[in-house]
């Protein structure tokens, strides 16, 4: 009863901005309902059995609200990233890019193929969407989930008309390309000091140059092949000559080499980056301060020396190397630059709270609209079950902020109210 009752007296505040994005009354009547259901115990978040948790019999009405009712998510997107920035933003928080993936059977769901899943370890039949997480003190706040549609569909107007894909979504568009137009959507509402990306996005030349011509400081995964330049390079003009092929451009000083063989032969250390619930989390590191080759290609077809940055290689315990770029200037320290990459892991404990706790994996529809419908909700409800943590002094996962930050080191969010009180809870009035 405890949990009904606080949730009497903080949801109704908190959703009130939301009910601005629904224009019809049945809209502003289901919205609300659609999101305690997903805060509830229930253990599929699927249409059907969250109705009969907050709106017996009316299992139709949420279906069509869902998957048809013609509501946008962008201000609510909004929204919850005023919300994220009030709870998490700030010059020391991180913004995360990464994409999670929702498993699948068939061909007819929006965007499904057979496409790499992080989550599972290998290539299965799943949706990808593209999401960025603001995070301070380990704790996440997801801001967008974006569809990534792969070339076969694309290629195919006719399946993309079918699954009510919008034209403008419909054109062929890489992960970074929409990681990239999420993140100039979500910096009109959020602040944060990093970008945080695996090797997925940090290997694209192209992006890390799109965040470095923003301004921002990042921190990418890279693979062990890519090329660098010691610090000292410099540019040699072509010389000139009076016989033969003149070169078409400059060339580089110094030979490039791969991260790999730069950082085996730099110092390795012993890092310990922060305190996890089992104790010190700690690694061996080295790093480099260096030129990457992503400049202009020569005549030669070699990459000159672009932007200066730290490489950082990291020892695994399965023996594996992991390695990363770091935009930092020359300054950095190893812990910092170590303590600051690891940071990324808080975007996973997102995903697995989304999907384990709001439902977002649970998902059984087919359409473009219904997905992002669905989607745009479930950041509604974490960011609630997030101000909860936050805000309010008689939080379930401790009295003080500071135990509250503990407790989510390690564990999954546990759900905090009764599904037999939720649906008198709040009953908005009029349109």
């Amino acid at each position: 009863m405890r949990s009904s009752k606080r949730f009497r007296r903080f949801f109704p505040a908190f959703f009130a901005p939301f009910l601005t994005g629904f224009r019809h009354a049945a809209q502003r009547r289901l919205a609300p309902l659609y999101v305690q259901g997903l805060c509830s115990f229930s253990a599929r978040k699927s249409i059907t059995p969250l109705a009969e948790v907050v709106a017996p019999g009316q299992g139709d009405h949420l279906q069509h609200f869902i998957t048809d009712s013609p509501w946008d998510t962008q201000l609510l997107e909004t929204l919850v990233a005023q919300q994220a920035q009030r709870l998490v933003g700030g010059k020391d928080a991180v913004l995360i890019i990464d994409d999670t993936c929702l498993t699948k059977f068939g061909t007819k769901s929006v965007g499904v193929s057979r496409q790499y899943s992080g989550q599972v370890g290998k290539v299965t039949n799943c949706q990808c969407l593209v999401s960025l997480t603001l995070a301070q003190h380990d704790l996440p706040v997801p801001l967008a989930l974006r569809l990534f549609l792969p070339s076969e569909w694309t290629r195919d107007g006719e399946r993309c008309q079918r699954a009510g894909v919008p034209a403008e979504h419909g054109v062929p568009k890489a992960k970074w390309e929409i990681a990239l137009e999420e993140l100039d959507r979500v910096r009109r509402s959020v602040t944060f000091g990093v970008v945080l990306a695996d090797a997925a996005y940090g290997n694209n030349a192209e992006f890390r140059k799109a965040l470095s011509k923003r301004g921002l400081f990042w921190s990418v995964g890279i693979v062990r092949t890519q090329k660098v330049y010691p610090e000292h390079v410099r540019l040699i003009p072509p010389p000139r000559t009076t016989r033969g092929r003149r070169p078409k451009g400059p060339s580089a000083s110094e030979e490039r080499q791969t991260v790999e063989a730069l950082l085996q032969a730099a110092p390795w250390h012993e890092v310990t980056w922060r305190r996890g619930t089992k104790g010190p989390m700690r690694g061996r590191f080295a790093a480099a301060f260096v030129r990457i080759a992503d400049g202009a290609a020569n005549g030669a077809g070699a990459h000159l020396p672009g932007e200066e940055l730290w490489v950082i290689g990291e020892q695994r315990a399965n023996g594996g190397c992991k390695y990363y770029a770091c935009n930092f200037g020359p300054s950095a320290t190893l812990h910092d630059l170590v303590a600051l990459t690891k940071r990324r892991w808080a975007c996973e404990h997102g995903h697995r709270e989304l999907k384990q706790e709001v439902g977002l994996s649970h998902f059984e529809g087919r359409s473009w609209r219904g997905l992002h419908h669905h989607a745009a909700l479930c950041l509604v409800a974490l960011a609630f079950l997030q101000t909860i943590r936050l805000e309010q002094p008689d939080g379930v996962l401790g009295e003080t902020l500071p135990a509250i930050r503990a407790e989510l080191a390690g564990a999954a969010l546990r759900p905090i109210f009764c599904p037999h009180c939720l649906t008198r809870a709040f009953q908005p009035t009029g349109p």
